[in-house]
């Protein structure tokens, strides 16, 4: 019987991992954002410990990739940025997780 892509994906989890969440600091603003409903910039430096423009440039990736939804406005005279999980996020980081979840759970002991 010839082998499918399915097949395959099926015996290679690690295949279906989604590279650009993989990345450690994308991983980590992601899942920071996964248990709120939205953070501000602020918030997400300090719980992520990245410099300012490392958060940025990986927001931009994020949002490029439709995974995150950017909102910048001004309070009083100061900007303020808000940054939410889109749908497609949250689907996309539910998937990586149990992808990881499957990789992990296959390792022999």
């Amino acid at each position: 019987m010839p082998r499918t892509e399915a097949d395959s994906e099926d015996k290679q989890p690690l295949a279906r991992i989604d590279r650009l969440i993989h990345e450690p600091a994308r991983l980590m603003i992601l899942a920071h954002l996964y248990v709120v409903e939205s953070a501000d910039f602020l918030f997400v430096v300090r719980q992520t410990g990245l410099t300012w423009g490392n958060l940025s440039s990986h927001m931009s990736k994020l949002e490029a990739a439709g995974y995150i939804k950017i909102k910048k406005e001004f309070v009083g005279k100061k900007p303020h940025t808000m940054l939410r999980l889109t749908n497609k996020g949250r689907a996309a980081f539910r998937e990586y997780r149990q992808s990881m979840k499957q990789v992990l759970d296959d390792l022999p002991e």
